[in-house]
C-alpha cells in the first residue's frame, strides 16, 4: 500500500488505517523467523484486531460496510505479503550470516572412509608368492574348473582311484554313469580342480625346460570339519630341469619353512605315495600350538603335516613330450590355510571364513 492509498484509508476509515500502520510495523520489526510469526499470529491469526474488525462488519451500519469490507480485506492481503517478504528476507539474512560464519574451505582433503586390509589368506599367499620368486620362480595360474584329463590322467591318477568318486570331487559333468565305463570316458569329465596340479600340465605343454613355477589359487573338495573346508586355497611348486635330484627338493622345502615359520619351527621329512611323484614325502613342522609337545590339534603327535613332495614320476612326463632321460624335477603342494593357522596358532580353519570382523583385526 502506497502513500497516497494510506492517506485515503487515513481519510475514510482512520481506525483501518490505524491498525494497519501497527500492524506493519510490529511485523518489520521481527528480528527473525521466529520473532516473524509471532507477529504473524498477533497481526493475522484468529483472535488479531484485524480479524475482530472483519467478523463485526455485519453488525456495521449499512453505508459503512462496503469500505470496511473492501479497506480490511485489501490491508489483510498487503500484511500477508509483507509477511512473506520479510519472511525471505530473514531467511537469506540467516543463511549469509551462516556461510560467513560456517565458512568451508573446499581445498582441505575431505574426510577419508575407512579402508580394508587383506584377508589373512591373501597375506599369506602373497608371503609364499615373494619367498619363491627369491628363488626364482614365476608365478602361472590356471582355471578353477578343469577338466578330468589335466586333474587326473596327465597326473598318472588311474581311471579307479578314489580321488575320482563324486564322495571326494564336485563334478560339473560327469565322466561315467557306470563303472566300466569310467577307463573309456574318464578323460571327458568337467569338474571344479582338487588341487592346483593341472596348471603344472599346462604349464609343461607350452614350455621346455628348464620349469620353475608356483602355482596359487582355489581348490575344492568335499571336506568339512576344524581342518578341512570344501573350498580352500593351495600352492603347488614345479621344478623341472637338468640333474634335479631329491637333495634339492630338499634344500628348497627346508628353505621355505625357515623363511616362512622361521628359524625356530623344526621340520621333518617322511616317505610317503602319490601317483604322480616317486618317490614321495611329506614334511611336517613342529606344533605352534604345544610347543611339540602334542595337543589335540596335532593329535598328540607334536607335528603337523604341512605339505606332500616328492620327484616327478617319469609317466607324467609322456603326457608332456619331455624326455626322462634328460630331464628330472619335482613337485610339492601345500594348503594355504593351513599353513596360516600353523604360522599363526589358529585352531579352527573355519574361522577364515565366519567373516567375524574381531578376528580378521588380529591380522
Amino acid at each position: 500500500m502506497d502513500d497516497a492509498e494510506l492517506q485515503i484509508l487515513r481519510q475514510r476509515a482512520p481506525g483501518l488505517a490505524a491498525l494497519y500502520t501497527t500492524a506493519r510495523d510490529t511485523i518489520l520489526r521481527a528480528a527473525d523467523v521466529a520473532a516473524l510469526e509471532q507477529a504473524r499470529v498477533s497481526t493475522l491469526g484468529r483472535k488479531s484486531a484485524l480479524t475482530e474488525l472483519l467478523r463485526s462488519i455485519p453488525t456495521l451500519p449499512a453505508v459503512d460496510r462496503p469500505l470496511l469490507g473492501k479497506g480490511g480485506n485489501a490491508v489483510r492481503r498487503e500484511l500477508e505479503a509483507l509477511v512473506e517478504e520479510r519472511e525471505a528476507e530473514l531467511r537469506r539474512e540467516a543463511l549469509s550470516a551462516s556461510l560467513a560464519h560456517e565458512r568451508l574451505d573446499v581445498t582441505l582433503p575431505g574426510q577419508p572412509f575407512p579402508a580394508g586390509h587383506e584377508h589373512l589368506i591373501s597375506q599369506t599367499m602373497r608371503e609364499v608368492e615373494d619367498i619363491f620368486i627369491g628363488l626364482g620362480y614365476r608365478i602361472a595360474e590356471g582355471p578353477e574348473v578343469e577338466l578330468d584329463y589335466y586333474n587326473f590322467t596327465a597326473l598318472n591318477t588311474p581311471p579307479s582311484h578314489p580321488a575320482r568318486s563324486a564322495h571326494d570331487t564336485f563334478w560339473v559333468v560327469e565322466p561315467r554313469e557306470t563303472m566300466p565305463e569310467a577307463v573309456m570316458d574318464a578323460d571327458r569329465g568337467v569338474l571344479l580342480r582338487t588341487h592346483t596340479s593341472p596348471v603344472q600340465v599346462r604349464v609343461m605343454e607350452q614350455q621346455r625346460p628348464p620349469v620353475y613355477v608356483v602355482c596359487l589359487g582355489k581348490v575344492y573338495r568335499r571336506d568339512s570339519d576344524a581342518t578341512h573346508t570344501p573350498m580352500f586355497h593351495q600352492v603347488e611348486g614345479l621344478v623341472v630341469d637338468e640333474g634335479i635330484t631329491l637333495a634339492d627338493l630338499k634344500g628348497t622345502l627346508h628353505h621355505f619353512t625357515q623363511e616362512f615359520f622361521g628359524g625356530e619351527r623344526a621340520i621333518r621329512i617322511r616317505p610317503h605315495f602319490f601317483p604322480f611323484t616317486e618317490p614321495s614325502i611329506e614334511v611336517d613342522v613342529s606344533c605352534e600350538l604345544c610347543g611339540g609337545k602334542g595337543c589335540r590339534s596335532c593329535k598328540h603327535s607334536g607335528w603337523l603335516e604341512i605339505m606332500g613332495a616328492g620327484m616327478v614320476d617319469p609317466a607324467v612326463y609322456d603326457f608332456v613330450d619331455y624326455d626322462p632321460e634328460k630331464v628330472s624335477g619335482f613337485a610339492f603342494g601345500m594348503g594355504v590355510e593351513r599353513m596360516a593357522m600353523l604360522k599363526h596358532g589358529i585352531p579352527d580353519l573355519r574361522l577364515f571364513y565366519d567373516n567375524d570382523v574381531r578376528f580378521l583385526r588380529q591380522f
